[in-house]
């Protein structure tokens, strides 16, 4: 019996997608004057397609769409802009004025390493600040830079006064101003109810973490379950990024996946209905985005992650692209400053190349002898790695080379790990020592996760440097795509095939020998 052709996707919220993201950017990036010139651009050209919408048909409709969500979207920019711009915070910031604030802590202290005093990073929502000895009440986010005794045990959702100096941020992401403070808080308000209880969980697996596990395993754990990275070993995080494995020790889509799919997998067994189904994987999906902290970067790792599961689980590939553009509007429409967000990029990236890529790539893979399993794992990486590698290059001007094949070797564990640790961090706030013996499961996986990273990082030309920026994305984006195309050749296929064999050999002999 034949196979159903494969339907082609439904590109059509696309164009929408990149407009709206584009226009945010702009925006963002040059200014509100910029932006409102855009918006008279875009405004004018619905005006002139709206005119000859009925000679264009079809296309002009989606034109005069595409142009009224960029301008759309360049007004909510301009808004935006003209809000940051205009704040009391910027203009004391550029001033370097010593204020009084009181701020909102929004994501957990993250420790900056560097030769000295233990400093921690906090983001928080600015709620008010002395202006000439006036408190006036304002909005904006600041990156308060702070010694870690006093300020790194504070969680999410904290109220702090403070007292410190202010600074202009290095990035434009609507960050008023950077609050560099010498002391400790002047003032910490209690956590509610729902902060305290996600704060129990996380301390309680890291407890149990550190029980059951040596401490390199136990810092690396926390950080694939619920992005908890305080106790992470600074010569682990490096062989992580060498090893192009860094995305296992941040909430991401995948983390979503694997829990959402393990229950889906439980309810099946069981037997419950659909709907019964839908509400389990929907609560498991809020408990853990509690756990893992409401930030708008877990949020985006939420919606992500379960499109991703969408299209695995039903199959529906022509759907995923519009459910992934709809996500995307509805994020940047939410946390504009998500436009500029490296990570937003790489989730995007990495989530378009799940529900694009890597089913092609499978079917490929299928179609040349290899079984399911293999297919999708290599799949699955190579996709991944291709759409990221880019982005990483203009990131930090770095391509890891040996970074699919890193991540075909610790992708059989990287399920269990997530799995036992989420089970452990349920039991943990009740019962520790329960949770440190069911710890115990991942210890063998997680010295294999370590082991690949470490020899990783060790292999000579482990990680090329690149240009950064817009000349690395460029650079490495060409070499994907001829590497890419010529595949569709034999000869280069054996030729890339051999190149890929050799640079399997000198991996593999360089993880035996070391």
């Amino acid at each position: 019996m034949n196979e159903a052709p494969i339907r082609p996707h439904d590109i059509r919220l696309v164009p929408a997608a990149i407009v709206g993201w584009a226009a945010t950017c702009v925006g963002i990036v040059f200014g509100s004057g910029v932006v409102i010139a855009c918006v008279l651009v875009l405004a004018g050209c619905t005006i002139v397609l709206l005119g000859v919408r009925k000679r264009l048909g079809d296309r002009g409709l989606g034109l005069v769409a595409v142009t009224a969500v960029g301008c759309c979207y360049s007004g909510a920019a301009a808004v935006h802009m003209w809000v940051f711009e205009t704040s009391p915070a910027v203009e004391a910031a550029h001033q370097r004025a010593w204020v009084s604030a009181a701020v909102v802590v929004t994501e957990d202290p993250r420790r900056i390493r560097f030769a000295g005093p233990e400093t921690v990073s906090i983001e928080a929502e600015l709620t008010q600040m002395d202006v000439a000895g006036i408190p006036r009440s304002m909005r904006g986010s600041v990156t308060v830079l702070a010694p870690a005794q006093g300020w790194d045990g504070l969680v999410p959702g904290q109220a702090v006064a403070l007292r410190g100096r202010l600074a202009p941020p290095d990035r434009t992401d609507l960050t008023v101003a950077v609050v560099r403070v010498d002391g400790p808080p002047l003032r910490v308000d209690a956590p509610g109810p729902i902060a305290r209880a996600a704060s129990t969980v996380r301390t309680s697996l890291a407890e149990a973490a550190s029980d059951a596990l040596p401490p390199d395993r136990a810092g690396v754990l926390p950080g694939l379950v619920v992005g908890d990275v305080s106790a992470l070993p600074e010569d682990v995080e490096s062989d992580f990024r060498a090893a192009g494995l860094t995305h296992l020790t941040a909430v991401s889509g995948a983390n979503f996946s694997i829990l959402l799919g393990a229950f889906l997998l439980l309810t099946r067994a069981v037997g419950i209905g659909p709907r019964t189904t839908a509400s389990v994987c929907a609560i498991v999906l809020l408990a853990f985005v509690v756990v893992a902290r409401p930030s708008p970067s877990v949020l985006r790792a939420a919606v992500m992650g379960g499109i991703g599961l969408l299209a695995l689980i039903t199959g529906r590939r022509r759907q995923a692209v519009p459910a992934l553009c709809t996500a995307v509007l509805g994020l940047i429409a939410w946390w504009p400053e998500l436009a500029v967000d490296r990570g937003f990029a790489l989730s995007v990236a990495a989530t378009a190349g799940l529900v694009v890529l890597s089913p092609v790539w499978v079917d490929w893979l299928r179609r040349h002898g290899w079984g399911r399993a293999p297919a999708e794992i290599v799949a699955v990486a190579a996709a991944a790695h291709a759409v990221t590698a880019p982005i990483v290059a203009g990131m930090a001007g770095t391509f890891s080379a040996f970074g699919v094949l890193a991540n075909i070797a610790v992708a059989p564990v990287v399920a269990p790990i997530t799995v036992v640790g989420a089970i452990a961090a349920a039991l943990a706030p009740w019962a520790t020592s329960l949770a440190s013996l069911v710890l115990e499961l991942a210890s063998a996986p997680l010295w294999w996760l370590i082991w690949v990273a470490h020899r990783s990082a060790a292999v000579p030309g482990a990680s090329l440097a690149t240009p950064s920026g817009a000349a690395g994305v460029a650079v490495v984006l060409a070499a994907t795509a001829m590497a890419v195309w010529a595949l569709r050749s034999r000869i280069m296929r054996w030729i890339l095939g051999g190149t890929a064999a050799a640079a399997f050999l000198l991996w593999v002999g360089s993880l035996l020998t070391q």
